[in-house]
């Protein structure tokens, strides 16, 4: 298996997910401690081990963890924090803590694995809006709300009709080639966006599946992530979101409620491509911008610091990765859990152990990997 035909999917986890209610160190009296309000109670939690274990909404990634198809990583982040969500998920989409960046990193793998862009459903992203990640010259990417109702021209009745429709519509971007940069793009988009649309419009027509995904929004993203990467059109990345995880208030439940989402999405995804022969070459990466204050301020928790991310596959060793942060009043960051792996060295793992990609170029530097690939 070659890096030419492995996969990605991106699991964005945002607002900010709550890493010491997520993955908790039940052993550690100072979890009590800090959180006399925003906790689960120590008998529902689902352990992984003798230190750590799950709240009871990720019953379904907990499966995969102890199938050991997943890698937790441990006090994840970067050089001195950023507790905005704007700036510090800038930072993961653009690999560029010390400056702002104009290219994400995964645009510019894109860019790198089709350098003429002949493959409009490179990338994939499902939802509404360009998340900056994907976002690189002459890398384009398809954003798609509904795969079932995607397209252009759908409702116009008739073959022949629905084409006419498309080519007059097609012509308008032609006429403007060739009168300026700005006009090229703009065609360039326009007519990657026409082929785009026509491709994926026959991902959901190939599709065939025993697995009942969710009806939420999340749920709608994994079956369509599925259809796509099942339905052999080239697509390499997919890019999915959920939240907000900034739970400042009601934390406990509304935690539970998203990964009550996020955790039967991924465990389908992962059965269903596992069912189709299709999972081997796919890898999920599941991440958030930050985790949340040590101590909770009554009801919720505040912006943190130091968070978890998550892989998950058939490639992946799985287990814990790097070193839980310490609880410690005075190892804290202004009351956040500190970063021990910086989020560049997974990308690093990623791109050049997966994707088979030169990664300094993209993350600006060389950072240490944590291999939780398997030799492949």
């Amino acid at each position: 298996m070659s890096g030419k035909n492995r996969k990605i999917v991106m699991v964005q986890l945002s607002g900010g997910n709550d890493y010491l209610n997520c993955i908790v160190p039940f052993t550690d009296p100072r979890y009590v401690d800090n959180r006399p309000n925003v906790r689960t109670e120590l008998e529902d939690i689902l352990r992984l081990d003798d230190e750590y274990g799950m709240i009871p909404s990720m019953a379904p990634v907990k499966d995969l963890f102890d199938e050991g198809k997943m890698a937790i990583i441990h006090g994840v982040g970067y050089p001195t924090p950023n507790r905005s969500h704007f700036r510090s998920m800038d930072i993961w989409h653009t690999a560029e803590p010390d400056k702002l960046g104009d290219q994400g990193w995964l645009g510019q793998a894109l860019r790198e694995m089709d350098p003429n862009g002949e493959n409009v459903v490179g990338a994939v992203n499902f939802g509404a809006g360009l998340p900056r990640a994907l976002v690189s010259k002459s890398a384009p990417v398809a954003s798609v709300t509904d795969l079932e109702t995607y397209g252009l021209l759908n409702d116009v009745d008739g073959t022949d009709q629905r084409a006419e429709a498309l080519e007059l519509f097609a012509n308008m971007y032609k006429q403007a080639i060739g009168s300026g940069p700005v006009m090229d793009f703009l065609s360039r988009t326009g007519l990657d966006a026409l082929k785009g649309a026509d491709i994926l419009r026959t991902a959901p027509e190939k599709y065939s599946s025993d697995i009942e995904y969710g009806n939420n929004s999340f749920a709608k993203a994994m079956k369509g992530a599925a259809q796509v990467l099942t339905a052999d059109i080239g697509t390499r990345i997919v890019y999915t979101q959920h939240g907000s995880f900034d739970v400042h208030t009601n934390g406990v439940a509304l935690q539970a409620s998203l990964w009550t989402d996020v955790a039967a999405g991924i465990n389908d995804l992962y059965s269903d491509l596992k069912a189709q022969n299709a999972g081997d070459d796919v890898l999920m990466f599941v991440f958030s911008e930050f985790g949340r204050r040590v101590r909770d301020n009554g009801n919720g928790t505040d912006h943190g610091s130091g968070g978890v991310a998550f892989m998950i596959g058939d490639s992946v060793k799985g287990g814990h990765y790097g070193e839980y942060p310490s609880l410690d009043a005075d190892k804290l960051i202004e009351g956040d859990l500190a970063f021990n792996n910086d989020f560049r060295g997974l990308y690093t793992e990623v791109l050049e152990d997966w994707l088979e990609i030169d990664a300094k170029p993209i993350v600006n530097g060389t950072f240490e990997k944590m291999n939780f690939l398997k030799a492949v």
